[in-house]
């Protein structure tokens, strides 16, 4: 008879065991009603991922293991897989339970441990050396965990006594980022031919912290083809019969089901930042947010985002001109305030400037027409939002991009100051295209038409343009794309065609500006390779290119 297996990608938090086991007895009970024979769920789904050094507390890793057992006692005749910290005396394990019958009935431990990019796991765990393959009412199912499944070679040592047959189940917590879904697809394609069985991918769909897990779990039969696919950045149940024959095994949606969402590179990282700031901002205790509106491009797209996941009602925009801002800036902002219907209030910071210019003079040497003067500005607009945060309790968002970052166009405790950084891993040429993006799934002016046609200023003097300190964003982008996500050498790019000498200028400040980024706060992961965990400089650093 088929099989029936449902997948349950949901939103966990990290720590919130309660929380968690009570949002999976909740799925548990859905899918009995539904008839599923046997329930998934993702990585670590009883504690979330990842846990980092939560993991180096023995407490803790009792908690899960008692959870486990606590989750046991709702089951039946239904089996379901849970993936949970795993403690083993002085050592641990990345491991999934096989709940039956009440009780615990098998364990398998995660045997490839991934330690690149955001993984640490050999920091934390004992790889397992033991595969599982089980037999299910009928159907033989092999069962495995994340980075197992993508290391083709060596899953095909480690089943070389006992080959998946029927089904090969992979419980995972696998982020986002532009183009992962395509590499899972690929992967699991070519996995399930080699076995010639049905694969069952299960992930997360949510965010921790710089992590976003956009879902789209799936089923695919023995040839390699989708047959279908969960929801794209929200929880989901899936629910496929998993049918063994003779030549091959197929698979059949059990409840109906909407067609794979086919999502354009701008759509997706739209998703995925709107999904990361709604998690980041409500799971860590914050209701609104405050967001400093310059009337430029970059601050009008993390205010459509947040006004996306947290509602208009729970966003306020402050806009603070000085001497600088032009009226059509000054005006803009109060534009896309009223296009998003989000708070908006006026702060203007001319007379604070002066104040703060007189004192500073005291100081033999105090230039104000300098740098030290242009920066002056950011950060009294850094105190300002700080101080309504502090007073009121809403978080602040700042609105740097991937490209200002990298570069270190920004400045320290001004514009840098606040809680969460949305666009942080998003490069500037990006960020004009999530733009058209907003104003066409709309069908509407959201952000205005000349916030994006007009060129990138930080108006802290005259007529300052971002070019006079920079290349064209399309060139800078390049580079930085090049030199920090592939890892490409000055030389490199050089030999690719990009002029030696701004090559090396903009390896020299993104070098040079590892101090700040250290000092900034975390934002939404979309690229294969954003700064943070994925890249980590040592900030004294003297190796040069």
């Amino acid at each position: 008879m088929p099989l029936k297996v449902a997948l349950a990608q949901f939103n966990a938090s990290v720590g919130d065991i309660a929380g968690n086991t009570g949002a999976m007895r909740s799925v548990m009970k859905r899918a009995r009603a539904l008839g599923a024979h046997v329930l998934v769920f993702p990585e670590m789904s009883i504690c979330g991922y990842p846990p980092e050094d939560l993991l180096l507390k023995k407490h803790f890793l009792d908690d899960n293991r008692q959870a486990v057992e606590q989750l046991a006692l709702d089951t039946g005749p239904e089996t379901v897989i849970v993936g949970f910290a795993e403690p083993d005396g002085d050592i641990s394990f990345n491991s999934l339970a096989v709940l039956q019958n009440g009780a615990v009935q098998r364990i398998y431990r995660k045997g490839r441990l991934p330690n690149y990019g955001v993984f640490d796991e050999q920091r934390y765990f004992r790889p397992g050396t033991e595969p599982l393959v089980m037999d299910i009412k009928g159907t033989t199912v092999a069962l495995t965990i994340c980075e197992d499944i993508w290391q083709l070679d060596w899953l095909g040592r480690f089943f070389k006594d006992t080959p998946p047959k029927d089904l090969l189940i992979n419980i995972s917590a696998s982020p986002f980022h532009a183009g992962k879904l395509a590499e899972r697809r690929q992967l699991f394609s070519r996995c399930a031919r080699h076995f010639d069985c049905a694969l069952a991918y299960c992930n997360f769909a949510g965010g921790q912290d710089e992590l976003v897990y956009d879902g789209r779990s799936m089923f695919l039969d023995s040839t390699g083809k989708v047959v279908c696919q969960a929801k794209a950045f929200a929880e989901d149940l899936l629910i496929a019969e998993i049918v063994p024959t003779d030549g091959a095994t197929s698979v059949k949606p059990a409840i109906a089901t909407s067609a794979a969402e086919q999502m354009q590179p701008a759509e997706e990282i739209y998703h995925a930042l709107v999904l990361g700031t709604r998690d980041y901002v409500r799971k860590n205790g914050f209701e609104k947010v405050l967001i400093g509106l310059s009337g430029g491009i970059d601050s009008a797209l993390t205010a459509a985002v947040a006004a996306d996941a947290l509602g208009s009602e729970n966003v306020v925009g402050v806009t603070m001109p000085s001497m600088f801002n032009t009226k059509e800036t000054i005006s803009d902002a109060e534009e896309l305030a009223k296009n998003l219907a989000i708070g908006f209030h006026t702060i203007p910071i001319a007379g604070v400037l002066g104040k703060f210019d007189t004192v500073l003079s005291q100081v033999d040497g105090w230039d104000s027409a300098g740098v030290a003067y242009e920066n002056l500005q950011a950060r009294i607009r850094g105190s300002i939002l700080m101080s309504l945060s502090n007073q009121f309790g809403y978080m602040v968002l700042t609105t740097g991009n991937k490209s200002e970052t990298a570069v270190g166009y920004a400045t320290l405790y001004g514009d840098t100051a606040g809680g969460f950084a949305v666009i942080k891993d998003v490069l500037k040429t990006m960020v004009y295209r999530l733009c058209r993006y907003v104003n066409e799934a709309n069908s509407r002016e959201v952000i205005p038409e000349s916030t994006i046609q007009r060129p990138p200023s930080a108006e802290l003097r005259e007529d300052q343009k971002d070019t006079d300190s920079l290349p064209d964003y399309d060139l800078l982008d390049e580079i930085l794309k090049g030199y920090i996500e592939q890892d490409k050498s000055a030389q490199q790019l050089a030999d690719e065609g990009l002029d030696a000498a701004i090559v090396s200028r903009i390896i020299q400040m993104v070098d040079r500006n590892e101090y700040k980024r250290r000092q900034s706060p975390p934002g939404v992961k979309i690229t294969p390779k954003a700064f943070g965990k994925d890249r980590r400089m040592p900030i004294t650093n003297r190796y040069k290119e």
